[in-house]
């Protein structure tokens, strides 16, 4: 007797649909490959959005969960907690200069949610500057600093006093800041807008602003963070520090986990902002050994390195159907001559898990412990598709 589960259909009865749905089920991950449940492999270069970049079910990961959850899963914020206490100093010792105090949640739209009211506690005003193209998350707030209307429109009114500028245009940002202005959101890499990388000129120009007025900068590093650029995070390429640095995704290999990492502007009153969650000994335990492999295994370096090599390589192929490459790191943006959709699709058909950014951009954010093989294997498909 046939016993197989068709878990597409229990999802298709029972899950409160949001996502457009590839005809694909997953069930295994190991290092830079998944497995669907008709044995399929697949080398994914979406990593969960950017979240594996230290791989699917890595050992060390795994191993300290599994340590982890043997002794305590859940420890409310109001008291200490060793492997939190371990993870926030871990945070310090990595970040950029200045920013040494941690709140810990569970997402990158709850850091931007939480950033959004630390700099109107910090700074009494209400205002907010940010980019075009930006996105920041899917909450009212983070959905608030978030550029696109198509994502913004069923959901208004939504909070008020955001104002969008054109990213890389240092007279348009200081034109917009004011006295009023709270703070100024930026991503140092537009990943959901299009892998647009930041000039230096214009973070560090972003820092001279607020500086000048006042305002606080909020960089968003979900995506760039945790050496997916080369660097532990975007920002150390510009040399711009920032008062909030939010994070999210990599941080904990795999398990929910964001982080707003401040500077010392930064105040927020006791019993103003929580998570229930938030900074729970089972994430920060899988943090800690992840960003522990990062170090120890240089990802930064070798994600550096392998992206630039993919990024000349490609470049050099001439592909008919592609317009511009753009690429910091292992975080990559093909941007075609036509509809990306059809062909991450046909790439999904032949084995590479890719990301629709935009209507015209290919992104690839494969886990930064994939191989000289595996770049070589994406390579190749690539070529085969986009020829």
């Amino acid at each position: 007797m046939n016993t197989a589960i068709d878990y597409q259909q229990l999802q298709r009865q029972y899950e409160l649909e949001v996502y457009p749905k590839r005809d694909v089920t997953f069930v295994r991950g190991e290092g830079c490959r998944v497995w669907d449940d008709t044995g399929k492999e697949y080398l994914d270069c979406a990593a969960g959005h950017g979240v594996a970049n230290v791989g699917h079910c890595n050992p060390a990961v795994v191993e300290a969960i599994r340590e982890q959850a043997g002794k305590l899963i859940t420890c409310p914020g109001t008291y200490y907690n060793d492997a939190k206490a371990q993870l926030v100093e871990k945070l310090a010792s990595i970040a950029p200069d200045g920013l040494n105090r941690s709140f810990l949640c569970n997402s990158g739209a709850e850091s931007i949610e939480a950033a959004i009211k630390f700099a109107r506690a910090t700074t009494g005003r209400t205002n907010f500057v940010c980019a075009n193209r930006s996105f920041h998350g899917r909450t009212l707030g983070a959905l608030s600093a978030t550029f696109n209307h198509a994502y913004k429109e069923p959901f208004e009114p939504l909070v008020a006093g955001f104002e969008f500028v054109s990213y890389n245009n240092i007279d348009a940002l200081a034109a917009a800041v004011t006295k009023d202005t709270a703070a100024v959101i930026l991503e140092p890499v537009q990943g959901e807008g299009g892998v647009h990388i930041g000039d230096h000129a214009y973070l560090q120009a972003a820092r001279r602003i607020c500086d000048d007025t006042g305002a606080l900068l909020i960089l968003d590093e979900i995506q760039t963070g945790f050496c997916r650029t080369g660097r532990m995070f975007a920002s150390m390429h510009a040399g711009a520090t920032a008062d909030m640095m939010c994070t999210a995704k990599a941080i904990a290999g795999g398990l929910p986990m964001g982080a707003v990492v401040c500077g010392d502007r930064v105040e927020i009153s006791i019993g103003s902002h929580g998570s229930t969650f938030g900074g729970n000994p089972l994430c920060c335990a899988a943090a800690n050994a992840a960003i522990d492999y990062m170090i120890d295994h240089r990802l930064d370096e070798q994600a550096a390195s392998l992206g630039e090599n993919l990024v000349r390589r490609l470049s050099e192929r001439n592909l008919s159907k592609v317009r511009e490459i753009r690429g910091i790191g292992l975080m990559i943006g093909i941007e075609l001559r036509t509809k990306a959709r059809p062909f991450v699709m046909q790439l999904l058909e032949e084995g590479i898990i890719t990301l629709p950014t935009g209507a015209t951009v290919i992104r690839l954010l494969p886990p930064l412990t994939i191989t000289k093989d595996e770049i070589n294997h994406l390579e190749q498909r690539l070529v085969n598709v986009l020829h």
